[in-house]
């Protein structure tokens, strides 16, 4: 009977690795296909195991208690599959921080490892997520001489997240699937000063489509699931405000003669009135403050965001530039005519503010003075009449701070692809764990390569047209 039991545990288990495989092919479009391979290999690995093992039946006596890791999959594609995570960079990885310094006595040993099951974005902050799929009853807190206690493991992961530069986390989640005994729940929060983690996630159904139907497979439930934050950084809000002396800008563009009514598309202006105002010197403090702990308030605005914003292509010019001949746009945009003929048929099929509204509505825009300078000279030499007073009226809704990447970009080696203005601008958003919209996706994919979590909202480019 027992032989039978194990059976049917056996074959359930190779229906549940076959049902995570096919899951990990419909992990939403921004999970890194570096992960989704990742993941592939681990579950595959899993069946194969599960398939090599010798039936209950068998006179062989050597046969295991039957021990299978697909929970842990499991769990981890259900985090994956959540709307709050963003930016995912890495799962299932070793991450190794620096070499310990002499002053540092929390190893004795020159790099500090740990393996994190999720590298991403959670509020605009780096995060590492830690995925335990153990039954609660085998969770020891000091474990043996045969194994370690879950108290090593977390100092074994906060060692290695103090002590990396690129991949520093702003906290370490820990989530525990099938929940977390009581005493050990009190340890965690005492010792590390771990908080709840409200993920707010209810448990998910996969969906797949049959004879033209959709139709649930529910592959487990999570209700009993407990989450916990360790938050590696104390973010100081007021004194990040305070510092950085933030301020407002106008452009100072000498279109004054153009008409605010003939300077902003209908899309334009409900775009641009969709963003938080800027405020008075004197409430920036407070603003920038709540709009930080508030989280996902803020967002980070690149040089190719703003002139997206501001082209004539992207407001009402579109059908202009596509009614004129060859010889007309060859002699006005040169070599560049085949490039500014695409984005005009793109922006009819797809309006730009269309795309962008969402992403940007109800929340503070800002810049770094690297953005504003190099908007500035942009304008000043490729914009318009209308351009340059549509590019005045956004950076008045815009708040403008001090050029500040964070420790993790600014650590990023300097490299063609990953330019030191690059660093400056994205990093600058990462400071203030905004995420950073953005055409420039060659930055982004370099970024991604080195393993590092970047929070950004990509947008299809424009050009200036000088109308």
């Amino acid at each position: 009977m027992a032989d039978d039991g194990e059976g049917y545990a056996a074959e359930e288990a190779k229906k549940r690795c076959r049902r995570v495989i096919d899951s990990i092919g419909r992990l939403p479009s921004s999970t890194p296909d570096s992960c989704k391979r990742t993941l592939l290999r681990l579950a595959q690995a899993e069946l194969s195991f599960l398939s090599r093992r010798p039936s209950p039946s068998s006179s062989s006596s050597s046969t295991a208690p039957l021990s299978i890791n697909i929970g842990h999959l499991e769990a981890i594609l259900h985090i994956l599959w959540q709307p709050f995570i963003n930016g995912v960079s890495r799962v299932c990885k070793p991450i190794t921080g620096s070499p310990a310094t002499k002053g540092d006595r929390s190893s004795n040993s020159g790099s500090k490892t740990a393996y994190a099951d999720i590298v991403c974005i959670v509020k605009g902050k780096p995060v590492w997520i830690i995925v335990s799929d153990r039954n609660p009853k085998y969770v020891s807190w000091d474990g043996c001489s045969r194994h370690k206690g879950l108290k090593s493991k977390i100092e074994q992961v906060l060692a290695a997240a103090q002590s990396s530069l690129t991949l520093r986390p702003s906290s370490v989640v820990l989530f525990f699937s099938k929940g977390v005994d009581g005493r050990i729940l009190e340890e965690i929060e005492h010792q590390f000063g771990a908080s709840k983690f409200e993920m707010g996630i209810p448990d998910f159904d996969f969906a797949e489509e049959r004879d033209g139907e959709w139709i649930n497979i529910v592959m487990r439930s999570f209700q009993e699931s407990v989450a916990l934050e360790i938050k590696v950084d104390e973010f100081e809000y007021a004194a990040l405000a305070s510092e950085s002396g933030v301020r407002c800008s106008t452009l100072g563009s000498e279109a004054t003669e153009v008409s605010e009514e003939r300077s902003s598309s209908d899309a334009f202006a409900a775009l641009i009135s969709g963003l938080k105002p800027s405020v008075e010197m004197n409430e920036m403090e407070i603003a920038l403050s709540d709009d930080l702990q508030g989280g996902g308030k803020l967002i980070n605005f690149d040089t190719t965001a703003l002139v997206a914003l501001v082209s004539e292509i992207s407001n009402d010019g579109a059908e202009k530039i596509l009614s004129k001949s060859n010889d007309e746009l060859r002699q006005r945009f040169k070599g560049n005519v085949d490039f500014v003929i695409e984005q005009a048929k793109s922006q009819l099929q797809n309006p730009i503010h269309v795309e962008l509204g969402l992403a940007m509505s109800m929340k503070r825009g800002m810049i770094c003075e690297t953005v504003l300078s190099e908007f500035k000279e942009l304008v000043s030499m490729c914009g318009g009449p209308r351009e340059k007073l549509r590019a005045d009226q956004l950076v008045k809704r815009l708040i403008v701070v001090p050029d500040h990447p964070s420790d993790r970009i600014a650590n990023l080696p300097t490299t063609r692809k990953l330019d030191h203005k690059n660093k400056i601008v994205f990093g600058t958003g990462d400071y203030w764990h905004a995420p950073t919209l953005t055409a420039n996706m060659a930055f982004v994919r370099a970024v991604s390569q080195t393993g590092m979590s970047l929070y950004t909202i990509s947008h299809r480019p424009r050009a200036l047209t000088g109308d």
